[in-house]
């Protein structure tokens, strides 16, 4: 079968396996060269930096980019917890699944540690699991990274299913609406949260989960002295804000950025810290359908490239680790710069006040007729092709691929 992506409304719905594992790969051979850019050591090298990596979220984006980064550029041995669709013979599955396999090819290669579970993240059966595979190890987590970014979550308690919406909050938001793969531009609307669709997105997208894997991990004695975790966030920009910022998701977030607080405080008794990270905004399965949002990514990632500080997932979570997490000796943890609110800020360069106003000024201009050279067009659709494994430079897109759980 020849595999041609499939696209509804900004929505790809297939994946392809050697797309995927070769966009894996090429995240994978950065950090490799970052580390020696860097001179990174490993703790087999001598270095102090995390050695066992919990990653919440391992399969795709932010998530896995850090599983990469603690694995391929610090050594560390990694568990990794996604829900993904598996592949058949003859049926894809999601890109995750493939991102996965080649992470986990790639890491036994060179001799790490590796479990993925394909597995319910907000499950205290998944948790459990993840206990008993880390005990199995002998071994205790120095980084936990929470990634999750689901539309629904089922309390383990009440075992009641919540589902998140990605609203304004008080009135209507509306704007320009991108289509990426056409160009073509029409405005779009979405009407305010109803009822208890903010606090059901808080439940899902909040802090709650997040707080409940550091509890259970603590009381089974899992924790390393010292250990850090981190979640992510965005702020993004002014015109955002109604849709994002202020409305159902940004209470989310606000409610993850107060957890993480507590979960600070309780990580004291083992020196441990709890951090929220606000990143750059991205092209992601979600980001793609809001309104104005891949209007300004395009406008974004035009000005940034020009000024020669864009970056994808792989280039932010590296920075991430190397400039925020890990400064200390022998690239061990040093004291991490946070803002006024104690988050991390690694969207500074997105938020850059000369970045903020060159996409100001040209962001009422663009219109069908200019914005192949107003927006980053070419470089948006690059990106939303290649989370599902097409548009990837080395894959030959008119190959039969026989069977569709290989990834080479």
């Amino acid at each position: 079968m020849v595999i041609k992506p499939m696209i509804r409304s900004n929505i790809c719905i297939n994946a392809h396996p050697i797309g995927c594992a070769k966009e894996t790969a090429r995240q994978i051979e950065y950090v490799k060269q970052q580390k020696t850019k860097r001179g990174i050591r490993t703790a087999a090298e001598g270095g102090a930096g995390p050695k066992t990596v919990l990653v919440l979220g391992c399969s795709t984006g932010y998530g896995l980019a850090s599983r990469i980064s603690a694995a391929f550029e610090y050594g560390a041995d990694t568990i990794g917890v996604s829900f993904e669709k598996e592949a058949s013979e003859r049926k894809y599955g999601t890109p995750g699944w493939y991102n996965n396999k080649e992470f986990d090819k790639e890491a036994a290669a060179q001799g790490l540690k590796t479990v993925t579970l394909n597995a319910d993240a907000y499950s205290d059966e998944t948790r459990q699991a993840v206990i008993a595979q880390v005990k199995e190890w002998g071994r205790k987590f120095d980084l936990v990274i929470y990634s999750l970014a689901s539309p629904v979550r089922t309390d383990p308690d009440t075992k009641v299913l919540y589902k998140s919406v990605i609203k304004p909050i008080g009135r209507e938001y509306g704007g320009a609406a991108l289509d990426m793969m056409t160009g073509k531009i029409t405005q779009a609307s979405t009407g305010p949260a109803e009822g208890d669709e903010v606090a059901n997105t808080v439940k899902v997208m909040g802090g709650e989960d997040w707080e409940r894997w550091m509890k259970m991990l603590s009381e089974a004695g899992v924790l390393a002295e010292g250990c850090r975790t981190v979640a992510y966030s965005y702020i993004g920009p002014a015109l955002s804000h109604p849709i994002y910022r202020d409305g159902t998701i940004g209470e989310a977030k606000k409610d993850l950025e107060k957890r993480a607080k507590d979960i600070d405080a309780s990580l004291k008794s083992i020196g441990g810290s709890a951090y929220v990270s606000v990143n750059k905004g991205l092209v992601t399965r979600s980001s793609s359908v809001i309104p104005i949002i891949a209007l300004y990514l395009g406008v974004l990632f035009k000005v940034m490239k020009k000024k020669g500080t864009h970056e994808g997932c792989i280039e932010q979570m590296e920075r991430l680790f190397a400039e925020r997490l890990f400064t200390g000796d022998s690239n061990g943890a040093g004291k991490v710069p946070v803002d006024e609110e104690g988050r991390i800020r690694i969207d500074d360069w997105e938020l850059d006040p000369a970045v903020q106003a060159e996409v100001d000024s040209i962001m009422p201009t663009v219109t069908e007729e200019n914005i192949a050279s107003v927006a980053d067009l070419d470089g948006l659709r690059h990106d939303f092709l290649a989370i599902n494994g097409f548009d990837v430079p080395g894959v030959d897109y008119e190959a039969d691929i026989a069977d569709m759980t290989k990834i080479d």
